[in-house]
């Protein structure tokens, strides 16, 4: 009987482990943050009242079976003076579909069985209007994902100006999996905004499943700064309720100097270290192996070696 895997998430790290798993013998159910107001995705939420659709696109286009170039058309995005330059592609396409059929929700079913996608992508609500908050420890509130972003003030709390409504698809996909997966991708506002809605939270303390974290490769300026392991697990716990990370997934790639000095100069960005003792001390157990590989001088998670560790993980019992 094939295993039951939620996976928390959003953004390019939700994408990149969903490009490994999907070819695993497991059935995956994706829930994705829908709050984000920047870019393509930012101007379709303000002209048509949509929640947001871009890392919704980039999960369905990296769960897809379908041809390449069909792929890279669903990223394609427009260069051209007029209202349609940034826009991607895929972003105008579930846009359209959502005018049509009025559900996101319905929306996503349509262009994953056009795309072949195997498994199933859900947004964690459907309201038009999430607006995703944080606290600095400046002192001052934030209001938008864009903005939480690009802020120079240190994060100290994020949560809704409006609780999101959470579909109940969500919360039976929680109910049914052997396995919570809380992906890599910034905390702030690709992971946590799932994890902080009290019916999730409520969903999660009722499941008997084990919650596996997917570790970040480098810190987060504002966010994460000389953060280790231990640190991001600690983070993300005092966001969970009762239940808390039974398992983490880190790298202890050997990365190249140059490599590290790069992001640090241009970025702002160091290897999130481990750190054995205080991994220990939470009561997680530490699944470490190389699993970042460079790709055009940048640091990313190995999709088919990730995915291979969780599939040993759930299958070792």
């Amino acid at each position: 009987m094939r295993k039951k895997v939620v996976v928390f998430g959003g953004g390019t790290g939700l994408s990149t482990l969903l490009r490994g798993l999907k070819d695993f013998p497991v059935d995956i159910t994706a829930i994705i943050t829908v709050s984000d107001n920047g870019r393509s995705t930012g101007r379709l939420r303000q002209e048509f009242n949509t929640p947001a659709v871009g890392d919704i696109r980039k999960v369905i286009s990296n769960l897809s079976d379908t041809d390449e170039d069909i792929k890279k058309m669903l990223e394609y995005r427009f260069k051209t003076s007029s209202d349609l330059n940034g826009h991607a592609v895929g972003n105008l396409i579930l846009t359209s579909m959502l005018d049509i059929t009025g559900s996101l929700k319905e929306s996503i079913k349509h262009l994953s069985k056009l795309l072949d996608v195997r498994h199933t992508v859900l947004p964690i609500s459907e309201d038009n209007n999430i607006t995703l908050m944080a606290t600095t420890k400046e002192g001052n509130i934030v209001e938008g994902e864009c903005e939480i972003t690009e802020t120079d003030e240190t994060i100290d709390h994020i949560f809704y100006k409006e609780e999101p409504k959470v579909l109940d698809e969500v919360i039976d996909a929680i109910k049914e999996s052997d396995l919570i997966i809380l992906s890599m991708g910034s905390l702030y506002t690709s992971l946590l905004p799932n994890i902080i809605c009290r019916s999730v939270l409520d969903a999660i303390d009722k499941s008997k499943s084990p919650i596996m974290y997917i570790c970040n490769a480098m810190t987060q300026p504002g966010e994460t700064d000389d953060f280790t392991v231990g640190d991001h697990i600690e983070l993300i716990n005092n966001y969970l309720n009762k239940r808390k990370i039974n398992v983490v997934i880190a790298s202890n790639s050997k990365i190249d100097e140059k490599i590290v000095k790069k992001y640090l100069s241009e970025e702002q960005k160091d290897p999130v270290s481990i750190d054995k003792e205080k991994i220990e001390s939470l009561n997680v157990e530490l699944i470490e192996s190389d699993i970042f590989k460079v790709e055009e001088e940048h640091l990313r998670h190995d999709s088919i070696k990730l995915a291979s560790l969780i599939m040993f993980y759930l299958m070792r019992d």
